[in-house]
Parts: C-alpha cells; sequence; structure tokens
C-alpha cells in the first residue's frame, strides 16, 4: 500500500481489521440464520413466534439505531445489572465485540430468510425418500437437505455478504479502529478527506470484488450436475 503521508501502514491494520469484523459476524449471521430458519419452518408454534418477530423488527430498524441502541444502550444494561449483584466498578463494552454481535444479529435476521427459502426450495420428495428410508430428521437433513440447500442459498448469501461488508463501517462510530475510522483520523490530520476516502472506496471494492469472484467458483461447484432449464 502507498504510504499515503505515513498513514498506509495505519489503513492496512484497518483493512484487516475490517476483514476481521466481516468473518465474524459472518459466523454469527450464518449460525442465527440456521437457527431461525429451522425455527420458522418448525411444527412448533413458539418456535416460528420468536423467528418472525426476529426477522420483523431486525429488517425494520436501521443498522445504524442497532448498533448504536446495542453498544451503548447494552452498556448502560450491563452496568446497571452489575450495580444489582454489588459491583461497584463500571464494566466497558469492548467496541469489536459490540460490532461483531450487532452486525451478526442484523444479518442473522437476513440469513434466516435466504435459509428458509434455501431449504423450502429442496423437493419434498427427496426428504420424504429419506425419512422412508431409515434416516432421523438430523441425518435427512445433513445428508438430503444441506447440500441442496446450500446450492439454493449461495445467490442470496452472496448478497447478504457482500452488505455485510459494506456495514462494517458502521463500526467506525462506536470507536472501533476500522480503515474508515483510520481514515477519518488520517484526514483530519491531513486535511485530505478525498485521498484517504478515495483509498477506503478502493478497498472495499477490492474485498467485494474477490468476494463475487469465490463465490461465483462455489455457484459453479455446487451446480455441477445439474440440470439448467
Amino acid at each position: 500500500m502507498l504510504n499515503l503521508h505515513g498513514y498506509g501502514p495505519a489503513i492496512l491494520e484497518g483493512t484487516l481489521l475490517t476483514l476481521e469484523v466481516s468473518l465474524a459476524s459472518l459466523f454469527i449471521a450464518m449460525l442465527l440464520g440456521i437457527i431461525g430458519a429451522l425455527s420458522k419452518l418448525s411444527d412448533l408454534l413458539p418456535l416460528r413466534i420468536i423467528a418472525t418477530c426476529y426477522t420483523t423488527v431486525i429488517r425494520g430498524i436501521p443498522d445504524l439505531v442497532l448498533m448504536l441502541l446495542v453498544f451503548f444502550g447494552g452498556q448502560v444494561f450491563i452496568n446497571q445489572l452489575g450495580a444489582a449483584f454489588g459491583y461497584e466498578g463500571y464494566i466497558d463494552i469492548n467496541p469489536f465485540i459490540a460490532g461483531v454481535s450487532t452486525i451478526g444479529f442484523i444479518f442473522g435476521a437476513y440469513m434466516t430468510e435466504t435459509f428458509r427459502g434455501a431449504i423450502l426450495a429442496v423437493s419434498k420428495g427427496q426428504i420424504e425418500a429419506g425419512s422412508a428410508y431409515g434416516m432421523s430428521k438430523m441425518m435427512t437433513f445433513r445428508r438430503i437437505t444441506m447440500p441442496q440447500m446450500v446450492r439454493h442459498a449461495l445467490p442470496g448469501f452472496g448478497n447478504n455478504w457482500l452488505v455485510l461488508i459494506k456495514t462494517t463501517a458502521l463500526v467506525s462510530i462506536i470507536g472501533l479502529d476500522d480503515m474508515v475510522r483510520k481514515a477519518a483520523l488520517a484526514a483530519g490530520a491531513t486535511r485530505k478527506p478525498f485521498t484517504f476516502y478515495v483509498v477506503v472506496a478502493i478497498n472495499y471494492l477490492i474485498l467485494t470484488s474477490i468476494s463475487i469472484y469465490l463465490l461465483k467458483h462455489l455457484e459453479k461447484k455446487y451446480s455441477v450436475g445439474v440440470r439448467r432449464a
């Protein structure tokens, strides 16, 4: 990376942190997405209600507002909870944990709908055949539903991942030193905001372009042997 008036290494460090936040958030989102999708398709009414409320609320509140609520509101709640149990110190929420958990929680709702649609796209006849063959529900899901679900989920999953990468820019407002915050500090010190924000934009473009290439490779891999109309 260019020297950028001495801030090049700092921007690079921020870029790596952005990637770490993205991957950690993706892991949480995928986990919540699977749980949410299975809950929405469950025969148990309470699970369906909870999953529906989760996706409805999250998709209806702006990401920025959720980030502020989790970081500042969560910090107040934890300290009040600690005081209730007799803890007199101040508990400071780590910005990395707050950012990752918030973004993962947000995109878990989107992944829920993506995975739910992918599961519904799998032929019911194959699932019934697995059950007739003597497979348990878990084995049927692992051997029949999951492999085919991946193929159906990849397009939606890819879109969510690309948006998630860009959403990580929000962690800069809670003090996490990602590349957006690093660029803001550098821009303030050098009074050259255009230079640093262009670099940030290029870095995001590189990350998303690599992601698109890898996602296309995965789509080809999971489409092998599938007849196209």
